[in-house]
């Protein structure tokens, strides 16, 4: 999995290794889980991400293999090997379909009659394949009753194709065409248990299909369909040198961690983008711990959804990186998810209301769920407020009114009224989140600075909404005067942000941990600066001494090699510092992920083992290093690294509905181009200047480094 070269079309996933005498795609379709609504909360009862299974193209020893190269064209979206053996010139090209729903692979060569040998499944729950003239089908049942099917059709050109032995028997072909669809009886529906229909007469009907377009036809659609999300955006940092060219990924990544390697910090950008493209489109699953790939049934943290940063940094690029329908399928899960969810709540005592009663509106979330109402591990109990700051910034970036009224909206009230229940009042009249956690790190007390930030953060955007939509005033205004009363953090004894209500001065909660609040803590988490990224309640010009103060705690927790730091931790980091304006060291954590330790040879992110929040966090990250809009205006390279000392971004979306692009040289500003979604006003910041602007929708306009207007 850490070598594999991964294509996905949202939905049905493959990892490519690529050998020459065999090929293996590992195959995943992001539905097949075992577990189901686990009312015990028992983590290891919850169920994991599975495996579907894998297709091995046998092809015999080749003779003399020469001019091999394995590739993924994150442009077109799609993995290629080539190589010559025998005289001849093989090539494989593999993608996954969104518009077809199927994955296809093509084998061809220069000369006729060079793929004999065999073609079968393993499938990764002991399921039998039934070969039939030139297909392969497997039917299989998990241990929670979920359906599952998946279908191998080959098509070749000269030579035949036999069936035998749950195999198809290659002889002498040309060149062979696999179409490979796959499905369960899943449905994202708390109603109907999560069951729909099995699959088999979808799957048949794709293949068919797909079958009779051909394979030109296929790749003409699938680039038709990735190219024009992928193309929204354009990174340009520099030329890399000729020596940073001609080595391979894998070695390269590692000298990019010493020396600066302008193309591959563009292309580890533009990773976590085509990633986010390959396992979460509308009206799938969004991407979990894994995205979408997985070669285990007992992967790492059940591959879950991990819900105290991992699933949101997941989709922390989703809105300013331009892929805003990305975003929808995390929407889908989390208001499918909340009828169980909410019973779940009401029936655990440790979420009782301060007065002792049962939870009776509202629903909390456990630091792990999957895709069955269940949940496993301890209560997060301000998840619920950090899912529903991605409802709100899906609204501020698209200005979507019908999803803000329709989806957003209600998610965001019946999560304030669950926090208007549980708060605590302190004897001064202020509001604690009770018993809070700051994960994964420190002990369990009232006051934890994450949760208040969280929930800060919730009826911040509460209020917004009910104005916009000019709703609700009384319970807006009570939201409002609550949020309001919330304790904020503290600053401590060394400069540092308060990580709990009251400072711990070197307490050590497990032996052997780090000491509390003190420069030695360098914990992976900064849970703490949520409010600096990706909440906005701390800023460099509403909040300066908060916001030193935070800079205090993030330098502190450090990146040394015997720290506690992980490839997301440095993802986070360089959002934060980009946020801080320290350019120079969220450069530098873009650096650490090219390192052995945060990145695999083909660029997953290693925590490890394989977690793929680091790469979409990073894409994250770099955004706000050249454009930020969190604190109501757009402010330009705010935090640009010598490193990059000229270059340009074109097609970054901002709050407000406007998309960006943006050229400099020398370090300086020199253009920039801003259209409007919603025809609302704005503000552009360069360093201490700023103007304010109007743009009707669907309108641009152009600005030069000084911020004057331009033709």
């Amino acid at each position: 999995m850490t070598e594999a070269l991964p294509v996905g079309n949202g939905r049905l996933g493959a990892l490519i290794l690529g050998g020459v005498n065999e090929e293996r795609l590992v195959l995943n379709e992001d539905s097949l889980w075992t577990g189901d609504d686990n009312p015990s909360g028992d983590y290891d009862k919850m169920g994991a991400y599975q495996v579907l299974g894998e297709v091995r193209v046998h092809l015999g020893q080749p003779t003399g293999v020469a001019g091999y190269r394995r590739e993924l064209d994150l442009g077109d979206a799609i993995a290629r090997v080539q190589y010559e053996s025998g005289g001849a010139r093989f090539q494989r090209e593999v993608f996954c379909s969104h518009p077809a729903g199927v994955l296809v692979a093509s084998f061809t060569a220069d000369k006729p009659g060079q793929y004999s040998g065999t073609v079968d499944l393993k499938d990764s729950h002991g399921a039998v394949a039934i070969a039939n003239t030139n297909r392969l089908f497997v039917q299989g049942q998990l241990g929670n009753g979920l359906r599952y099917e998946w279908q191998v059709v080959v098509l070749p050109q000269g030579g035949t194709v036999e069936a035998r032995e749950g195999a198809l028997v290659l002889n002498h072909c040309d060149s062979i065409v696999l179409l490979v669809g796959a499905g369960t009886d899943y449905a994202m529906n708390a109603a109907a248990h999560f069951r729909r229909r099995a699959p088999h007469e979808q799957i048949s009907a794709q293949l068919q299909k797909a079958a009779e377009e051909g394979y030109a036809n296929l790749k003409t659609k699938h680039v038709r369909d990735f190219q024009p999300l992928f193309s929204r955006v354009a990174l340009d940092l520099g030329r890399s040198s000729d020596a940073q060219r001609a080595m391979s990924t894998d070695r390269r990544k590692v000298e990019a961690a010493k020396v600066v390697d302008p193309e591959l910090e563009e292309l580890l950008f533009q990773y976590g983008r085509y990633l986010l493209i390959s396992c979460s489109r509308p009206g799938g699953l969004p991407a979990n711990l894994q995205g979408l790939w997985n070669d285990s049934n007992d992967p790492p943290w059940h591959c879950d959804y991990h819900a105290n940063i991992n699933i949101q940094m997941n989709y922390w690029p989703a809105e300013v990186a331009n892929l805003p329908e990305c975003h929808l399928p995390l929407f889908d899960l989390v208001t499918s998810q909340i009828p169980d969810w909410r019973k779940a709540t009401a029936q655990a005592s440790e979420l009782s209301r301060p007065s002792g009663e049962p939870t009776r509106r509202g629903f909390a979330v456990r630091t792990s769920h999957n895709i069955t109402g269940g949940m496993g591990w301890k209560w997060d109990k301000t998840a619920n407020a950090w899912y529903c700051q991605h409802f709100w910034e899906h609204y501020a970036f698209t200005l979507d009114r019908n999803f803000l009224e329709s989806v957003a909206y209600p998610v965001l009230k019946e999560t304030c009224e669950y926090w208007e229940d549980h708060l605590k009042q302190l004897p001064d009249g202020r509001y604690v989140i009770p018993n809070g956690w700051s994960p994964e790190h420190g002990p369990d007390e009232d006051g934890v600075s994450y949760n208040q930030e969280i929930v800060w953060d919730l009826f911040n955007n509460y209020v917004r909404a009910c104005d916009l939509l000019e709703t609700d005033k009384v319970y807006r205004d009570k939201i409002a005067a609550m949020r309001n009363g919330l304790v904020t953090p503290g600053v401590g004894s060394w400069g540092q942000l308060l990580e709990w209500m009251t400072e711990k001065k070197g307490t050590n909660v497990v032996p052997g941990s780090p000491e509390l609040d003190t420069p030695r803590d360098h914990h992976r988490h900064t849970s703490h600066l949520f409010a600096v990224y990706p909440g906005a309640q701390i800023t460099l010009t509403k909040t300066p001494a908060l916001a030193a103060a935070a800079k205090v705690s993030l330098d502190a927790r450090g990146i040394a090699p015997d720290s506690d730091v992980r490839e997301w931790s440095f993802a986070w980091r360089c959002a934060l510092y980009a946020r801080l304006h320290d350019a120079e060291s969220a450069h530098r954590m873009l650096q650490e992920l090219f390192s052995a330790r945060n990145t695999s040879p083909n660029l997953f992110g290693l925590h490890p083992p394989v977690q793929m929040d680091g790469n979409f966090g990073i894409t994250a990250g770099l955004c706000e290093v050249v454009l930020q809009s969190q604190a109501g205006e757009l402010e330009l390279l705010p935090a640009l690294p010598v490193e990059w000392p000229s270059g340009s971004v074109k097609g970054l979306r901002a709050r407000g509905g406007f998309e960006v692009d943006l050229d400099w040289k020398d370090s300086q500003l020199t253009s920039a181009v801003v259209r409007s979604v919603g025809g609302q006003s704005g503000r552009l910041r360069y360093g201490a200047k700023v103007v304010d602007f109007q743009l009707k929708p669907g309108k641009t306009k152009r600005f030069a480094g000084d911020l004057s207007e331009t033709r």
